[in-house]
């Protein structure tokens, strides 16, 4: 692995720590373990996903793998080649089809799918949808080729298929810049979506990064985007055309989780950054950035949204 990419992962496994609000700081086995997971998600991109089985994509050399539901590789090798055995694997029935709506879920920064499996495994038990988890390389790649991979998971669905998205953080960005690229045929089939902690204005703790000559330098794929490229990506992010809603964390006291952020903030992103114009509804909750994933308030409001357009009405003015 080249060493930008180490001290990308290396990063990302030390704001998920401080995101989840730990008091003290992993041990070795720990983080070697969260090392390991954050590395592979750095390195694949779905192209295409069934179920809990998924067509991957190496962005740095093109390299094409299948991966079952235990995410052990069933096939490896050239584009053309794994494309094939995939479609042959849903021909016989090995690889279960798609029907009803879809759900697809996405991950932030550094992160894998995994992340999003407690979201999804509420979802899956609450709402009559196919509930997928998309997972990108978010350092190997910027924006673009993470929108057009996810356009290629969208494409490869049942044309007749609703699709909506629940995403986390950078995920809520990949799904704009997909927004931006599909034609129209694909944007009718968008219901409402779900941002969970987006840095839909920026991030400020990006641009702190971005001051630091080493760091800027050393930032690679969607993390410069972030860091050094925002002026220049911000223009090219869609407003969801659907209905979408928004959640922030924050303290809800002006002062937020982290004292190296101006306001309310999630510990990464500030409430205000989350905002963007259009939302339907806006709900602000009392957790950190990572925590919010298996909050039981962001499942439900999550869940609500999905099927009514908007939050549930308690939590909604209750968090105003």
């Amino acid at each position: 692995m080249a060493r930008a990419s180490l001290i990308a992962v290396t990063l990302a496994v030390l704001i998920a720590s401080a995101g989840n609000g730990a008091d003290d700081p992993p041990s070795g086995a720990e983080w070697l373990a969260s090392f390991r997971k954050s590395r592979e998600a750095l390195e694949w991109s779905d192209t295409a996903v069934r179920h809990d089985w998924r067509l991957q994509e190496r962005p740095r050399d093109g390299r094409c793998r299948i991966l079952d539901p235990g995410d052990a590789v069933v096939r490896e090798g050239v584009a053309a080649e794994c494309r094939s055995a995939f479609a042959a694997l849903e021909a016989s029935g090995t690889v279960p089809a798609v029907q009803g709506p879809v759900v697809i879920l996405l991950h932030g920064l550094g992160e894998g799918r995994a992340s999003m499996r407690p979201i999804a495994e509420h979802l899956r038990k609450t709402l009559d949808a196919t509930v997928l988890l998309f997972g990108y390389a978010s350092t190997a790649a910027d924006l673009e080729a993470h929108g057009r991979a996810l356009g290629e998971v969208v494409t490869s669905l049942p044309p007749e298929a609703p699709v909506s998205f629940v995403g986390h953080s950078l995920g809520n960005l990949v799904v704009r810049r997909w927004m931006a690229l599909a034609g129209r045929d694909d944007l009718a089939r968008v219901t409402r979506m779900v941002m969970l902690g987006p840095p839909n204005q920026g991030s400020a703790l990006a641009r702190r990064i971005g001051t630091v000559v080493l760091l800027a330098a050393l930032s690679e794929g969607a993390a410069r985007d972030l860091v050094v490229k925002w002026p220049q990506v911000e223009p090219q992010l869609a407003v969801p055309p659907c209905e979408f809603g928004i959640v922030a964390g924050g303290r809800g006291d002006g002062l937020g989780f982290s004292p190296m952020l101006a306001g309310d903030d999630d510990a990464i992103v500030r409430v205000e950054e989350t905002r963007l114009a259009g939302a339907e509804d806006f709900l602000l909750v009392p957790v950190n950035h990572a925590a919010m994933l298996d909050d039981r308030r962001v499942k439900r409001a999550t869940e609500s949204f999905l099927r009514c357009g908007c939050f549930a009405p308690a939590e909604s003015e209750a968090a105003r």
